[in-house]
């Protein structure tokens, strides 16, 4: 699936992007809300890595693997999207002020 590696690659370069935006970044809340967008790519990134393998193979320890992988990238989602939304209003003031 073309389409899966692309997205798969995507989400990794996110990922990096964001990583250096929080290393650079001085102000806290700003390195929160930069924490947590890089958290949804990199949920991203593992999710779909575990979705492709379903598709690569189909034995029976690629599909409880895949599985797992598509658990965890979930998760790391959800918990960076809830970040995400709690940070943005304290960042977004944040920067307001300087």
């Amino acid at each position: 699936m073309p389409i899966l590696v692309l997205l798969i690659i995507l989400s990794l370069v996110f990922y990096i992007f964001y990583k250096i935006k929080y290393v650079r970044s001085k102000r806290p809340a700003e390195r929160s809300w930069l924490s947590a967008k890089s958290s949804i790519a990199l949920g991203l990134f593992v999710a779909l890595f575990g979705i492709n393998q379903l598709f690569l193979f189909q034995t029976a320890v690629t599909y409880i693997v895949g599985a797992i992988f598509i658990v965890i990238g979930s998760l790391s989602v959800w918990g960076g999207i809830k970040a995400y939304k709690f940070y943005l209003p304290h960042a977004a003031k944040e920067a307001q002020e300087n």
